[in-house]
């Protein structure tokens, strides 16, 4: 049986698109499902898109995520050099190789010519394609044209009769006219080859059995197979993804201000919880299971249960993944991840952070958002008295006042090593017994005195315990100071 050999080749254009992540991600799984080799290539042939340290980015990202590469740039392997600007002479030579076996041909038609003709297809409305103007040239006229140091490109000679077929795991047996394959460029007037030309030359170099890419490729498909029956190599096995939507007309793209893999971690979304969720845009497991861990998804993934439709990314969706994940992580590991975010807001004041982030825990979806829900930790807020009014907890400013009076003393009873969250809980409890009212009543004022806030993670007595007993008893006094103004 062939060893199954998959590749992940980006270009370095500066960040990890959500989609390429994907790609990265299924080219992984088709692996080491069946214990194969995942292989990273860099394409930076278009040089005009080239990102300084976005090779880095590919690095990180690869790493964060755990998709480690058997070969690559980094790490080496039997069929490198795994970048592709250090494998121009190999293209060269193979690109001369199918001129000999005629092919492909030299062009030596100027800018000035090939914008005519694309003129000229714009006003007949048809599809511009290259006239084959050089593919009658002479062995002697190429020869000529080659000494006298003429530029030139090199194309593939399609055939303009027939049609071009080729099976793709994900859509079928796709079949396209050859009238619409044009002549496409393999060597560029730099030296350099085309995308599409380095593609095929690389898969097949290194081994590659499975190509893995986005459905925006099966276009061009049909050039790569005529590139493999022109060399009289073996096809590799297709599988396009469908695309990943934004909503049902617009893709996902950075352009149009949607996140990147690096924009995710950077408003503290978990990198297992975002590889598990685009694992599942384009491929069912075909049971109801959604949490996966990376040693899951190697054992059950199948790519053929990857579908057409395309995918719609819903960011409500990864948030509550998200948060699945904090939730399951152990408390120390929630506090060691969330610290930097607390710090945030309670800056260098001393608080048990341990307490605060027990807190969090299972009310925390995504870790960038704890900045602001704990500001008043540091310092209570100016906040209208207005919020003591609360009609479904049965208060207002009078009410208010009252209980807070009753509180104070109660509070300035309990002593220092006294005052923890059940001891407050039961003494609190034990004066709305007391009092005779609603909870609310006694509870929404307290909260209310002690943050300054309408919403806060935890209540009254989360609060009061973080905060300590002078700090919570200073701010309910700042309350009955605040309430006796009104009165």
């Amino acid at each position: 049986m062939t060893r199954i050999r998959t590749r992940f080749a980006p270009s370095p254009t500066g960040y990890m698109h959500v989609g390429n992540l994907r790609t990265a991600l299924y080219a992984y799984l088709i692996a080491k499902h069946e214990d194969g080799d995942f292989i990273l290539r860099i394409e930076d042939t278009d040089q005009e898109r080239y990102v300084e340290g976005a090779v880095e980015v590919i690095y990180d990202t690869l790493k964060a995520t755990g998709l480690s590469h058997d070969e690559g740039p980094d790490v080496g392997g039997p069929v490198g050099p795994y970048v592709q600007s250090e494998r121009k002479p190999i293209y060269l030579e193979h690109a001369k190789n199918l001129i000999e076996k005629k092919e492909a041909y030299y062009c030596f038609c100027t800018k000035e010519r090939l914008d005519l003709l694309r003129e000229n297809a714009e006003a007949l409305k048809k599809p511009f394609r290259y006239d084959k103007h050089c593919a009658h040239l002479s062995k002697e006229e190429v020869e000529s044209n080659l000494e006298s140091g003429m530029p030139y490109v090199i194309r593939q000679d399609n055939p303009s009769e027939g049609e071009t077929k080729f099976e793709d795991v994900i859509y079928g047996t796709i079949a396209v006219s050859n009238e619409e394959l044009e002549d496409m460029v393999l060597i560029k007037s730099d030296g350099l080859p085309t995308y599409n030309f380095a593609n095929v030359v690389d898969d097949h170099l290194m081994g590659i059995t499975h190509v893995v890419r986005g459905s925006e490729y099966l276009a061009s498909s049909p050039k790569y197979n005529r590139l493999y029956e022109a060399f009289g190599w073996e096809v590799p096995i297709y599988v396009h993804c469908p695309p990943i939507m934004k909503d049902a007309q617009n893709k996902l793209s950075k352009r149009n201000g949607d996140a990147s893999y690096q924009d995710l971690m950077a408003k503290g979304y978990l990198s297992d919880a975002v590889l598990n969720y685009i694992s599942l845009l384009g491929w069912n497991p075909g049971t109801n299971q959604e949490i996966f861990t990376l040693d899951e998804l190697k054992e059950v993934f199948n790519y053929k249960n990857i579908g057409k439709s395309p995918a719609i990314f819903d960011p409500e969706k990864l948030r509550w993944m998200n948060g699945e994940y904090i939730k399951a992580m152990p408390l120390e590991r929630f506090h060691e991840l969330a610290l930097p975010y607390i710090r945030e807001d309670i800056m260098d004041k001393k608080l048990d952070t341990m307490k605060i982030a027990a807190l969090l825990h299972t009310r925390t979806e995504v870790l960038g958002e704890i900045k602001g829900q704990l500001d008043f930790l540091y310092e209570l807020p100016e906040y209208s008295t207005d919020i003591y009014t609360h009609k479904k907890m049965k208060t207002d400013a009078a009410v208010s006042l009252a209980s807070l009076r009753r509180l104070l003393p109660l509070l300035e009873s309990i002593g220092e090593y006294e005052w923890t969250l059940s001891r407050l809980h039961d003494s609190v409890m034990a004066l709305v017994t007391d009092m005779g009212v609603k909870n609310g009543q006694v509870l929404w004022p307290l909260r209310t005195a002690l943050t300054g806030k309408q919403f806060t993670p935890g209540g009254a007595f989360e609060a009061a315990e973080i905060l300590g007993r002078d700090e919570s008893i200073k701010r309910v006094a700042k309350g009955i100071e605040l309430l006796e103004a009104l009165a």
